[in-house]
């Protein structure tokens, strides 16, 4: 069954001028116009394919790629405002719309703003929506603590930043926790540090455990060689002064010059710790 907004992999049955057609099943061709057909292809053959609506509403298939696909998320450039909605380039030729009532607030022209894609089941059209709260999933039995998920950074709080997990689930990452430079609309890997009772997931950029601290340990060596070898930091120091110098928590810091002392890479003194030179 043809699903619109996805990838498929789909037969050529027809050649003509114009384009192919491919086979959409239950006896349905669906055009790929001439000027995506880049490649020789010959009847019988298979072609990965984008499916979606044209401006007359009529199925059609692109070998382009979009910025992102049905079920997904992603920053996109309003081009133009009508009386229909807003329109958002989002890498095909038909501009994708969100429609006033699934705006959050005015959209602006030249602005990006996040959004997801969905098909409206009233018109069977691929839409936009800035109101997706609704489509998270709270049913957290397919999640496990400690496992790797997908995240993608939304909203930035005073005590974090908001992140959208696995396109399903809404979580947070404390900013105790950040030891590296991140923004709005970055997707990276992350981990679930803790499923709440109250519905909410905490994430980690890290893994959890002493062995998975490379990218701290990494972060500090580089902050030491970038100031003469020394940090005016140590194991006694306030958490609020570790915190504003490397933007890592106490224990995180502790951990990772605990490590390096041991890899004889540090002097920890009473209020600095120092790189050793042959290091």
């Amino acid at each position: 069954m043809i699903e619109i907004g996805k990838y498929h992999k789909l037969k050529v049955i027809k050649k003509l001028d114009f384009g192919i057609y491919l086979d959409g099943g239950n006896d349905e061709e669906i055009l790929l116009p001439k000027a995506y057909i880049k490649n020789e292809i010959n009847i019988g053959d298979f072609i990965n394919v984008f499916i979606y609506r044209d401006s007359e509403d009529r199925l059609i298939a692109t070998t382009l790629k979009p910025f992102a696909i049905v079920d997904e998320f992603a920053y996109l450039k309003v081009k133009s405002i009508n009386k229909i909605g807003t329109f958002l380039d989002w890498g095909l030729p038909k501009d994708l719309l969100v429609p006033f009532r699934e705006q959050k607030e005015k959209m602006v022209e030249g602005k990006y703003y996040l959004v997801k894609i969905y098909v409206d089941i009233a018109t069977d059209r691929i839409v936009a929506t800035a109101n997706f709260r609704r489509f998270m999933s709270d049913d957290f039995s397919l999640l496990n603590e400690g496992q790797e998920v997908e995240i993608l950074i939304f909203d930035k709080t005073e005590i974090g930043f908001n992140v959208i997990i696995n396109s399903n689930y809404l979580g947070i990452i404390y900013k105790n926790e950040i030891f590296k430079r991140i923004s709005i609309g970055d997707k990276t890997k992350g981990y679930i540090k803790k499923l709440r009772e109250d519905g909410k997931i905490d994430i980690s950029l890290q893994q959890a455990g002493y062995e998975n601290i490379a990218e701290v340990v990494e972060f500090i060596l580089n902050k030491l060689k970038s100031n003469n070898g020394v940090l005016c930091l140590s194991d006694k120091s306030n958490p609020k002064q570790i915190y504003s110098v490397l933007q890592i928590s106490k224990k995180v810091f502790k951990k990772a010059i605990g490590f390096l002392y041991k890899e004889k890479k540090i002097v920890i003194k009473e209020n600095a710790i120092e790189l050793i030179i042959n290091n």
